[in-house]
Formats: C-alpha cells, structure tokens, sequence
C-alpha cells in the first residue's frame, strides 16, 4: 500500500483527485474510489501499537482486541470513501478528544500501562490523532464545497455478553443528532438495518438502546461543520465470538452485503429529501470505479474457463450413424455416443480455480458472485471429465437439477390441452432457413457466422468463441419455426453473446451460475412477446420436461422413446431426437429448464424490466446486481436488444393456456 504524507493527502483532496493509501504519520488509512457526498469511518477497526507502547503495555494483545472493532474495515469496504484506524485505540482512541484520547492508566476496570506513559510519548500518540481530524476535516469541507450536505456512517462494534439487559443486533446512537432536522434519515436508516436478515438470527436496529452516540467523531463534525450529519452505529459482535476472536464467514458477508444496501439506500435518501428535485437512487452513492481486484480475477478467471464450454463436448459426433443405427432395431439399441476430447486437467484446473483470490473482492455482493462461478465451474468440470460414463448423470442433476412436481405437471397440462392451431406458413430447408436468420443478422448489426452442420443434436445452436449459429444441415423448417428462431437464437443467445464482449467483466461471456434457466427463459420469451409462440412449440419444451423424468426413472434410451411417441404423442423421428437431447452425455438434465425459465421470466416481465438481463450470459438470480452495476457503469447496457417488450395479443386462447400454468 501507498504511503503519503498529510501534505500530500491534502493536495490529492483539493484537487478532487481519487487516491488511497496510509497516512505515513498516522495509523489511518484513507480511500477515495469517487468524490460523493458518502463518507464510512471504521476508527477503531485497528490493533497496531508502537514496540515501546507493547513494553509498557499490561494488557496481552488478546485483551485489547477484546475491546477493538475487528472486521469494522471489511464491513466498510465496499463503500466509495472510507476512512480506517489501523492502531489500537488503547493508543489513541480517535472517538475522545485529543487530551484525553491517550488512556492515563486504565481502560474499561482494566489496567493498560504498567507505568503512565511518558509526555513525549503521549505527544506522539495525540500528533496522530491530530493528523487524523485535519485529514478528516479537508475530507468533509471538500465533499460540502461539492455537493452541500454530506452524510457520514460512524461504525463501531460492542461486546453483548456482558451487558445484562437486550441488547440489538444494531444500536444507532442520536444523543448528538439534531432530531428535529433529520428524524426522517435516522429513521429510514433503522428502517434499512433492519431489513437485514444474518443467518440464525433475530436482527433489530434500535435507537439508544445500549449506547447513545456521544462520542467525539460526531462533536467534532458538529463543531466544524453545519450540513453534515454523522450516524453512529454499534454492530452487536453477532459475526464472531467475542471471547476467543473467532470469526463466522457466513454471518460476516451477509453484514458486508445487509449493510453496503443499508448505507446506500439511506444516502440516496438523504441527498432526494435535501434536493426534492433529486432522482438519486441507491447506486448513485456507490463508486462507478471498477475495482481493479475485480478485474484482475475476471481476467484469471477468463483465461482458465474459456475452454469449458458443456454443449461442446456433450454433443454427440456420430448422432447421424446412430440414429441409422436405432431405426434398424430400436428394442436392442443402446446409446453408444462418441464425444470429442476434453483438453482440460480437471485436477489442475480446479487447483487453479480454487485459488483465485476471491476474498480481495471488496463489494460483498461481487464477493459472492464470482464465488458462485467458482464453485459451479467446479461442478461443471466434473460433469465434463464424466461424459459418456455413469456418473455424468449425477453430475448433471448438481449442476441442471431436475423437474419438480410443477413441472412435470406443467408439461402434463400442455399435452393434454385441447390443440390450439398454428398458421405455419412456408416450409424452407435447412440452406433457405440459414439464409433468412444470415438477412435478419444483417439487418440488427450483428456481425457473426451462421453455417450448417450435421453434428449438432438440436435444430440450431449458438456458441460464443467465435460468435456463431450453426443450423441443423438435416431439419426442414416452417416459416413460423424460422421466426421463433431468429428471435430465440439472435434475438437473445446472439445478442447475449455480443453484448457480453463489451463488457469489462469478461464471465458474462462464459456464463453466470444458473445462466441456462434465465437465457432459455428469455429466448422463449422473445417468442412469445413478437407473436411467434405456439401451442406446438409449448409442447416441445413440455416433452422435453417429460423426456428428462423418463430418462431419470427409466435410464433406457427405447422405454423413453416409446413413452414418447405411445403416451406423448411425438413423431418417432422427433422422439428420438428428444431423447437424444436428454441421454447425450450418459443423462443431460438441461432440458427441463427451458418450461421453467420462460414461466420465471414471464412473470417477473410483469413486473420490472429484464432489459439488462441481456448484457451477457446472465442469471436472474443477480438481476438486482447486474442493474446496480449498470447503473454504476461497471456493465455496458446492452447494445443488441431487439426483442420486443410486449406480448402482442394476437392469440386469445394460447396466451389463456400460458396463464393458466403455474410458474
């Protein structure tokens, strides 16, 4: 880390200029992502103490963390402007006044110094206190010279277990807040703490419940500045034993996370009532700095996955040979798939990938994220090195799962509905139905491949590196088959996979956790909202769904053919392919999800937008992130969006029967 001098970290403020680093004559280190009128102080966060204060000193280094704020700087980290106290505040304590921030003898009924500590020694001590409040004072004059009023969240943490009456798990303290004038923040901001949930816990955000807020970060704003309000808040020590130190990672990032919405959600509040003609919203007060951890680990974790890519590797390449193979004798045949080689060291590979720094992300919902992509390429590698073998199927149902009940009932529904008819126009081969989706691509811009091929299971499938649709050289297609898929594979898998190269995270090309349910769900959506849905096609996905619980139960390609086309009502031809889809690899799950993501997205269409959900290869399981962080310009909005944000009603009864399923 950087090291300044006050002078220096003065000028850097003054001129409005983004910079972190250690104050060389102080322990405090600053961080200024972005000038915004938010500012996160952890000053008791620190532990350090000079080597002939340690001498002196009559507490162990457990005692005095015993009354420190450990964790208070990770819990702050994400936020735009932080400034932490890295020495013990058993040295100075930056919440009492200068004369008396140096303990004389004892702490808390404990004795700290074995001798009163000596004048010159106490002097340093207090010039580092001192330093502190005029980097702190240059900080605030400057954010209220910028922007007016400025907010500052006071963290602390206390210990509970001493204290006999309830004690909550957040305590804001207002014995120095001008009530009057902003009741409404501190109320909005216990509101927010509040809506915290933590793991086994009863959260509560009370208002003077255990401490009040007298301490001196707070006098000191209110004696030098008038439009800066300053919330103290105590954080029950419920992330870690406070006897023995010992720390609970889940309970800790859900604080980092509960908080970072907290903090923000209550300064775009405060900036909108100060300015009523103010839109600020929650990612408005967080930096629009990309984190450079952030995309050091993307960039790692690019270059190690980009070879994983499932469909390459699970297709079958002799499909043509076995199919001739089936018909021949369907009762006798047993899938004998050939797949091509996957040129990845699992072992190495997961060692690489379980290495990747990911604690160094500060932004706790980023943190969890890129910790959900780890651990799903994982699964995803070992679903890999199992193709063709009996345990693929196992990993498959970690990584696809399987269709539950509303599924399959769904499916069941579908089938057994009265048949809506569909016009389906022209019928075209495979060349002529390339050449229309290669005349739609021209037309939105999109500069990819489309090509035939013949050792693809499905009837068109994009892929990303290069950016391109293969279309089955054996499918024959209706005209209404040609539109849903120039809106299923350009208008949402080719879009994604362009929009995704714009982006400075580079995972949204490989693929968030759960990013199949929410892009098939989205492609079928694009069908259905530019009039080109079908009861057919609804009955191919609700085949799909029955295929996968055939497959499951029956785990014998003919039963599963012959269940299709004697109870289902499939083609033969069809019904193979159905089937092929589902025993690829040694048993695919994939296949249910395509019902289920469409249902998902078609409901939550209804009520916020999903546009951003096309930056990439995304998953609506981080909808809430990824339009945070286009907001906060980390993500380009996507550029290729050509899909149509209503469902035209042209068809009564199918969208009825659409309704009609349970999501």
């Amino acid at each position: 880390m950087q090291t300044y001098s006050l002078e220096q970290m003065l000028g850097l403020i003054k001129q409005g200029k983004a910079f972190s680093g250690q104050l060389e004559t102080s322990g405090c280190i600053i961080k200024i992502e972005e000038y915004l009128p938010v500012v996160c102080t952890a000053i008791h966060a620190g532990h350090n103490l000079r080597n002939e204060l340690i001498r002196l000193g009559q507490l162990t280094a457990e005692e005095r963390y015993f009354e420190e704020d450990p964790y208070t700087d990770e819990v702050i980290a994400s936020q735009p402007i932080t400034l932490v106290g890295t020495d013990s505040r058993f040295e100075y304590d930056l919440n009492r006044p200068k004369s008396l921030s140096t303990y004389y003898k004892s702490a808390w009924m404990k004795q700290v110094w074995r001798k009163t500590m000596s004048a010159k020694q106490r002097s340093i001590s207090q010039a580092k206190h001192n330093d502190f409040y005029l980097l702190y004072e240059a900080l605030i004059a400057k954010l209220e010279s910028m922007f007016g009023n400025v907010i500052v969240f006071d963290l602390h943490s206390y210990n509970y277990k001493r204290i006999e009456k309830p004690a909550p798990v957040f305590n804001i303290g207002t014995a120095q807040i001008d009530m009057e004038r902003w009741e409404n923040v501190v109320k909005k901001f216990q509101s927010e703490l509040g809506n915290i949930t933590l793991p086994n816990i009863e959260v509560d955000a009370k208002i003077n419940a255990v401490f009040e807020g007298r301490g001196y970060l707070i006098a000191h704003t209110n004696a030098h500045f008038d439009r800066t309000l300053v919330l103290p808040i105590e954080i029950k020590k419920v992330f870690m034993d406070e006897l023995t130190g010992e720390v609970y990672p889940i309970v800790l990032d859900d604080l980092k996370l509960g908080l970072k919405n907290a903090f923000s959600a209550t300064s775009a509040y405060f900036q909108r009532k100060l300015n009523r003609r103010s839109k600020t919203r929650s990612a408005d007060m967080l930096s629009s700095a990309v984190e450079s951890s952030v995309l050091e680990i993307d960039a790692s974790l690019f270059r190690l996955a980009q070879k994983v890519n499932t469909l390459k590797y699970v297709n079958p390449t002799n499909l043509v040979a076995e199919r001739k193979r089936f018909f021949c004798a369907p009762s006798r045949f047993k899938p004998n798939f050939r797949y091509r080689q996957l040129p990845i060291d699992a072992n190495e590979f997961k060692y690489k990938l379980y290495r990747l720094p990911i604690d160094n992300i500060s932004d706790p919902a980023l943190k969890q994220m890129y910790s959900d992509i780890v651990n799903k390429l994982g699964e995803q590698v070992d679903m890999l090195t199992n193709v063709g073998q009996e345990g693929f199927v196992y990993n498959s149902l970690r990584y696809y799962g399987r269709p539950d009940n509303s599924a399959i009932n769904n499916a069941k529904f579908l089938l057994y509905a009265k048949e809506i008819p569909e016009e389906c126009g022209e019928q075209f081969d495979a060349k002529a139905a390339c050449e229309q989706m290669k005349q739609q691509a021209d037309s939105w811009g999109m500069q990819c491949k489309i090509s035939l091929s013949t050792s693809i299971v499905a009837r068109a499938m994009v892929s990303s590196m290069p950016p391109q649709l293969t279309i089955n050289s054996h499918a024959e297609f209706y005209n209404s088959e040609v539109q849903r898929l120039i809106q299923h594979e350009l208008g949402v898998h080719m879009a994604t996979t362009l929009n995704a190269k714009q982006q400075p995270l580079k995972v949204l090309r490989l693929g968030l956790p759960g990013a199949t349910y929410t892009q098939e769900g989205l492609a079928i959506l694009a069908e259905l909202n530019a009039g080109f849905m079908a009861h057919a096609r609804l009955n191919t996905l609700a085949c799909r769904v029955l295929a996968v619980n055939s497959m499951l139960q029956e785990q014998d390609f003919y039963l599963t053919h012959s269940y299709l086309v004697d109870d289902v009502g499939m083609e033969p031809g069809d019904a193979f392919v159905t089937a092929a889809r589902v025993y690829r690899g040694g048993g695919f799950t994939k296949d249910h999800l395509y019902l289920s993501g469409f249902l998902e997205m078609l409901a939550l269409s209804k009520t916020r937008s999903l546009s951003n959900l096309l930056v990439g290869k995304t998953s609506v399981q981080y909808l809430d992130l990824i339009d945070e962080l286009v907001q906060r310009n980390w993500l380009v909005a996507p550029t290729f969006n050509v899909t149509s944000d209503k469902c035209l009603e042209e068809n009564p009864s199918l969208n009825y029967l659409i309704e009609s399923l349970r999501s």
